[in-house]
């Protein structure tokens, strides 16, 4: 399933590179830590966390998820923002509770 297609199913919104969405997910990775989601996400994971600032776009990047989902309608930073599009990284926004999110992806994959 593609990363539009779970965003169209859970009604969650693309926040960034809206056009690479056509990207496959192939699992779900939920973490905070950046260290150890660099050494244990796999790529075309949808990674779900709260974390807003660069650093979570410069793990996405080097971990090679398919995107990065942002739960509870938390606030992502401008900067943040426009390195995702300057890297080409999805970014979704959604207003249920990281748990919520993997369990309704889970059923979609």
């Amino acid at each position: 399933m593609t990363v539009a297609e779970i965003a169209e199913k859970l009604n969650m919104e693309i926040i960034t590179c809206e056009a690479n969405a056509g990207r496959e997910v192939k699992g779900i990775y939920i973490c905070d830590l950046l260290s150890w989601v660099m050494s244990h996400a796999n790529e075309d994971d949808l990674w779900i966390t709260v974390l807003t600032n660069l650093n979570t776009v410069a793990v996405a990047v080097l971990a090679n998820v398919a995107c990065v989902v942002i739960p509870e309608e938390i606030t992502v930073e401008n900067d943040t923002l426009s390195k995702a599009e300057e890297e080409g990284v999805i970014m979704l926004k959604s207003s249920m509770q990281a748990a919520e999110i993997c369990v309704k992806v889970n059923e979609l994959l």
